[in-house]
């Protein structure tokens, strides 16, 4: 078992900024990959970033590009991912999520384990 706690969610104003984390513990294998995704109410999951065991290869969905940057910690076993200009239409719950395959990818379904999601909201 993965346990997967974010933290860093919060309320902005639009065009502020926030750094979400992504702590795992557990059994976490020695080469993962990890995302985030969000939801908002009324829609679906969807991804918004992803980032491969080395941190070479990153991956974000053209909504967040140029203002998220998706990056990890491996000592500490922890992702970060710092929203830049955020934007009402960014508000939703954001989660992490850790896959046991090393490279990026931004099927939900790849991926093993789920954090509890963290709210961020921004308002106009």
């Amino acid at each position: 078992q993965v346990q997967l706690v974010e933290s860093g969610g919060g309320l902005v104003q639009a065009g502020g900024s926030l750094r979400l984390s992504c702590a795992a513990s557990g059994r976490t294998g020695s080469i993962y990959g990890m995302g985030w995704f969000r939801q908002a109410p009324g829609k679906e999951r969807e991804f918004v970033s992803g980032i491969n065991w080395r941190g070479g290869n990153t991956d974000y969905a053209d909504s967040v590009k140029g203002r998220f940057t998706i990056s990890r910690d491996n000592a500490k076993n922890t992702v970060y991912l710092q929203m830049n200009s955020l934007k009402p239409e960014d508000t939703a719950v954001y989660y992490c999520a850790y896959s046991s395959r090393w490279y990026v990818d931004r099927d939900s379904a790849t991926y093993d384990y789920w954090g509890q999601g963290t709210q961020v909201t921004v308002s106009s």
